[in-house]
């Protein structure tokens, strides 16, 4: 169960949040019991918290959607786009959460070879029927290191745009950005993710992906 603690916490960096960057096509609500798959590295997959704490299972009990956890620790943007078609063709998912970048903005990796391996995942999505949310992705930075709340990285908001999906941004650096939420320098606790499931829930609704 997600504590209070966990709640009021989430409640309190919620303004900080936005849900859509741009004029983006309307959402379809996405039913109870529909199959959600979220696409990503550590964060998604949980590192930092124990079985059953990752955001993925905690945004399931939040929405009653199936949510597959497709995170992977140490995956980059381009292994993640390599993963994702078997597991569109495995669970045919009404929707895709897409948040992969932070190991390569780490790894130092070409910005332009990342936006190449987002546009792949959320295409390949699309064509497979599925709806599409982009997480946007803190950059790492020597104020981000001294403490600073770290600031998404500028190419999700461009991408977003190009591509006309929704963006839910803000929502990694509050937590990462706050020792009482992070279990180390890049990973979030349990409070952390707790943190992150409740406002990515009131995004994807304003979004409309969620009745008000």
């Amino acid at each position: 169960m997600i504590n209070r603690r966990a709640g009021l916490l989430a409640l309190l960096c919620l303004p900080l949040f936005t849900a859509c960057g741009g004029k983006t096509p309307a959402a379809q609500p996405v039913a109870a019991g529909s199959v959600v798959v979220a696409l990503g590295d550590s964060l998604t997959s949980g590192v930092g918290a124990k079985p059953g704490e990752d955001w993925p299972s905690l945004l399931a009990e939040l929405t009653e959607w199936d949510v597959i956890n497709g995170g992977i620790s140490g995956n980059t943007s381009a292994q993640g786009a390599q993963r994702l078609p078997e597991l569109l063709s495995e669970h045919a998912p009404s929707l895709v959460i897409v948040g992969l970048g932070g190991n390569d903005f780490l790894r130092r990796q070409s910005p332009d070879m990342t936006r190449q391996s987002l546009t792949q995942s959320v295409r390949n999505a699309q064509a497979a029927g599925a709806q599409v949310v982009l997480v946007a992705i803190p950059e790492p930075s020597l104020m981000a290191a001294a403490g600073a709340v770290p600031s998404d990285h500028p190419l999700y908001a461009s991408l977003a745009k190009e591509l006309n999906v929704p963006l839910i941004s803000g929502l990694w650096g509050p937590i990462l950005g706050n020792p009482d939420l992070r279990a180390d320098t890049v990973h979030a606790n349990a409070q952390g993710y707790a943190a992150f499931a409740q406002t990515l829930v009131q995004a994807l609704r304003s979004a409309g992906f969620l009745p008000h």
